[in-house]
């Protein structure tokens, strides 16, 4: 576990908590939801559920507000068969997203805004809590295997994670106002500690490993997927790396759209998607009993950083943090 973290920045693994069939129903309730918030969009009216003055932490954020951060140093390094589709200057991704928090928060934490809950799905509290559990519990048993790979207590990962920011945070990308070329999702890692993912229904998830090798994602029937973040890498001193990846609109994405659309089913792409995070006060300066791992130099390059100033950081170069 460890060393395919290491190595690659993500892993496939398959808990018979969280089965495929719970995964096709929460998508068929996300598939709904982007449609109606799409259909506001597009005839003018105002989109429920927005609050851009939480940087969006909660409730619905619509295409076009989230930007990845500028890695074009990084993208012209890349040789013509790993190159990203990512611009070297990054567009505003054409995606949707709802972010949802999973597990209580300390009281005190800046982050630990009020609930959205959009009045038009009854069943909307029930369905996300029940994928979003199965979802972080499958990260806290790979959290545990990974901390034992790496020489650590069990629990070295998920006592940090308690009461953390943990959020599921589903995407939604309308595959007819798009078409071949758009990105959903530009060239980016992310800010968790890991970030857990269903299989979604459409292809278009590239990733890059430690050796900067492009791959496409293909995720096994009744598998998640999931990618090591920003707030890992910190605590690790890079041992583990923030996976790259982008999702774009790719001529496979357009072949299934065709297809689903032939078939009469919802031509919106969902990432079944959960971001989990270590506790905004936890110290995610390298930790010294993985000094084994990194070097002196290394530690250095990361500096001291709560997992709150890493958000915030975050956060701000990606354009979420609008209103302050």
């Amino acid at each position: 576990m460890a060393e395919c973290l290491h190595n690659y920045g993500i892993l496939l693994i398959r808990d018979p908590r969280a089965v495929q069939k719970d995964n096709e129903e929460y998508i068929d309730l996300m598939e709904k939801y982007f449609e109606s918030r799409g259909d506001m969009l597009y005839s003018g009216r105002e989109v429920q559920d927005e609050r851009p003055d939480c940087f969006y932490q909660v409730g619905v954020c619509p295409k076009e507000n989230e930007i990845a951060r500028d890695h074009s140093s990084k993208i012209r390094a890349y040789d013509d068969v790993n190159r990203p589709v990512s611009p070297l200057v990054p567009v505003f991704d054409a995606k949707w997203r709802f972010m949802w928090k999973i597990g209580e928060r300390p009281v005190e934490a800046s982050d630990n805004f009020p609930q959205v809950i959009p009045t038009d799905f009854p069943e909307w509290e029930h369905k996300m809590d029940k994928w979003g559990y199965k979802l972080l519990n499958a990260v806290k048993v790979v959290a545990e295997m990974a901390a034992v790979g790496m020489g650590l207590e069990k629990e070295a990962f998920t006592q940090r994670m308690e009461g953390g920011a943990h959020l599921l945070a589903p995407t939604g990308s309308d595959l007819v106002k798009n078409d071949v070329g758009a990105i959903f999702a530009g060239f980016h890692y992310d800010i968790a500690f890991m970030t857990i993912h269903g299989k979604s229904r459409f292809p278009g998830l590239y990733v890059w490993t430690r050796e900067n090798k492009k791959m496409q994602v293909k995720v096994p029937e009744g598998c998640l997927l999931i990618q090591s973040g920003k707030t890992f890498e910190n605590i690790t001193g890079g041992y583990i790396l923030a996976g790259f990846h982008e999702v774009v609109y790719t001529e496979q994405t357009k072949e299934a759209m065709l297809k689903a659309q032939a078939e009469d089913k919802s031509h919106w792409r969902v990432s079944s998607t959960l971001f989990s995070h270590f506790r905004y006060n936890v110290d995610c300066t390298p930790m010294p009993e993985l000094k084994h791992l990194y070097s002196e130099e290394d530690a250095k390059a990361y500096g001291s950083m709560t997992a709150f100033d890493i958000l915030m950081t975050e956060l701000d170069a990606t354009n979420m943090v609008q209103t302050v």
